[in-house]
């Protein structure tokens, strides 16, 4: 990929299609060769991700980049990636590029649609995958999953493309990625991005995915304590052992999956402003952080800071007990984050209680909670945020 070849594609976006460009600008990147697809985007640990093969990527003309990354972007609007358990991996993702390909104009010419499988437009994927796959087909979930040969040289249907030779634009891949985030935290991350999204554009969303958006917008019935919980075992999973419990998506029946081994190491940031220094508040997120604690292998630093550190505690299982520390004056969020990088080893997360006004660093590879009061503000576009109201 020439110097900025991905970079001019979402500049153009940013200036003919705002939301997507924005929505893009929220999302972690990296370049690396995706089984010869020219991108991919996936969440990893609550964060999402887009990754570029630079060497396929600058094989495309603009309108074409520009139209798959929204095609990136829809796939995650609709958490697709998320969405499939259960079902056969090929016709499963299929289904996906056939949901959301109809309403992305200039993709690549070996993009799919549904009129060539004598299909309608405007299903959802699981509408697709019901038409498309057969219910009795629950063996091998290798392959297309369609087991009679003259019906595969058919098509589904009995007419049209062959479901089992059709591919997907971008890299499926690497949605195995997303089977370490639940999807409650999953969804906390996609409103957080869309709000940004929304704010870069002037509140405007494409007609094609207005719907969804509201719909990603509508108050979450997801109770606070449920999604602070599945940060935590998120972000806490390092390493991985081999068992055949699980099927690795990559290699289906011939390679064991992963699972994580999970640890807890956390660095708490407690905003020491009036706004955070409310007792119900602080008691009940305390309280929840001890249960998560509780019984488990776990190292916990709090630091209360307005504009510096003002206090340090450092303590393993259940003896969390937050302080009232009235620190008052300037807030600056950054010295939590400049803590976390001193920190041997660094923590696998930092949970920041705070109203979230003032400046934070432009950017953070730690996992990141927002634990924002009622009133308050997400910071920074990074990170996931989460309404603590008690």
């Amino acid at each position: 990929m020439s110097p900025g070849t991905l970079q001019n594609a979402v500049v153009r976006l940013l200036k003919e299609r705002p939301f997507y460009g924005h929505f893009l600008l929220n999302l972690r990147r990296e370049e690396r060769p995706l089984s010869g697809k020219p991108a991919g985007v996936t969440i990893r640990n609550g964060t999402p991700t887009l990754a570029v093969d630079p060497a396929s990527f600058s094989l495309l003309a603009a309108v074409e980049q520009q139209a798959l990354l929204e095609h990136l972007v829809k796939h995650l609007l609709h958490l697709h990636m998320l969405r499939g358990k259960g079902k056969n991996s090929h016709d499963w993702d299929l289904c996906c590029d056939l949901a959301i390909n109809p309403d992305t104009p200039g993709l690549p010419e070996d993009a799919i649609y549904p009129n060539q499988f004598d299909l309608p437009d405007g299903l959802a994927a699981e509408e697709y995958y019901r038409l498309l796959v057969r219910p009795f087909d629950v063996g091998n979930l290798a392959g297309s999953g369609f087991g009679d040969e003259a019906q595969e040289a058919q098509g589904a249907s009995g007419a049209g493309r062959d479901p089992a030779a059709a591919s997907t634009l971008d890299d499926h891949a690497i949605w195995s990625d997303a089977d370490s985030t639940p999807l409650p935290l999953a969804e906390e991350m996609l409103r957080a991005v869309t709000r940004e999204s929304l704010r870069g554009s002037d509140g405007e969303a494409p007609a094609e995915v207005r719907a969804v958006v509201d719909a990603i917008l509508r108050p979450s019935p997801i109770p606070w304590r449920q999604v602070l919980r599945q940060f935590v075992a998120t972000a806490g999973r390092i390493g991985k052992k081999s068992t055949w419990m699980r099927e690795h998506r990559r290699f289906e029946h011939d390679t064991p999956g992963s699972r994580k081994r999970h640890r807890l190491t956390l660095l708490v940031g407690i905003d020491v402003s009036d706004s955070t220094n409310i007792v119900e508040l602080r008691e009940a997120f305390a309280t929840e952080l001890l249960q998560i604690a509780r019984g488990r292998d776990a190292a916990i630093t709090v630091l209360y800071a307005n504009s510096r550190i003002q206090q340090v505690e450092a303590f393993k299982g259940s003896a969390f007990v937050p302080e009232r520390y009235d620190g008052g004056g300037f807030t600056d969020l950054r010295p939590v984050f400049e803590y976390a990088k001193t920190m041997h080893p660094p923590p696998a997360a930092v949970i920041y209680l705070t109203d979230g006004i003032g400046p934070v660093p432009e950017q953070m590879e730690l996992p990141t909670l927002w634990v924002l009061t009622a009133e308050g503000e997400k910071p920074a576009p990074w990170g996931i945020e989460l309404r603590l109201e008690v």
